[in-house]
């Protein structure tokens, strides 16, 4: 269970996973009145968390996919990201919770789910630089869980991590997202 509209996992916490219907309704319960929006209940998918950065008008270019890596959990927590997860770093040192490059997947994996993360900004009309969110399933199963068309592109968080993976620095990365703007909008009249 989530909020509806909004992000960075405002709201998610180890409760938004229920079971049941009470459990359900309590969280739905907790989203109208503590988060203050809609709540939408997906379906839960063990698995990996991975993102895939994506640059590009045109041409889109697929960063290497980025792992949510979860070192020191209790047994019975869930894996998922929740706000404290995202944000809290102390609770993110305490627990071993680091975003790395995804390893140990298969050539076809990768490339699977860079086809799948352009084919999906294609899609929602996404330009310039966005972040697709995957689970990958215990079978290697990537399920898209978010499009993010505005992700924090600061020095050290997802996208510029991944940019760093194939040596671009963060200065060319935020050359090349802001020359990715200017030909998008020299396409447009400006009246």
């Amino acid at each position: 269970m989530k909020s509806l509209l909004e992000h960075a996992s405002y709201g998610i916490a180890q409760a938004s996973l229920v079971e049941d219907d009470e459990k359900l309704a309590e969280r739905v319960a907790f989203v109208h009145e503590s988060v203050g929006t809609d709540a939408i209940a997906e379906r839960f998918i063990e698995g990996r968390e991975i993102y895939v950065g994506i640059l590009g008008n045109e041409r889109l270019v697929a960063l290497p996919p980025l792992e949510l890596v979860f070192e020191n959990m209790p047994a019975n927590a869930a894996l998922i990201a929740t706000a404290k997860v995202k944000h809290d770093l102390g609770y993110q040192a305490k627990r071993g919770i680091a975003l790395k490059a995804a390893e140990g997947m298969e050539p076809e994996v990768k490339e699977r789910i860079a086809r799948l993360a352009k084919r999906i900004y294609r899609t929602l009309e996404l330009d310039g630089y966005a972040r697709i969110d995957f689970r990958l399933s215990a079978v290697n199963v990537p399920y898209f869980l978010d499009a993010n068309p505005n992700p924090d592109i600061s020095d050290g968080e997802e996208i510029a991590s991944a940019a760093a993976l194939v040596g671009m620095t963060y200065g060319d990365l935020v050359s090349r997202i802001l020359s990715l703007g200017i030909r998008r909008g020299a396409g447009t009249v400006v009246e």
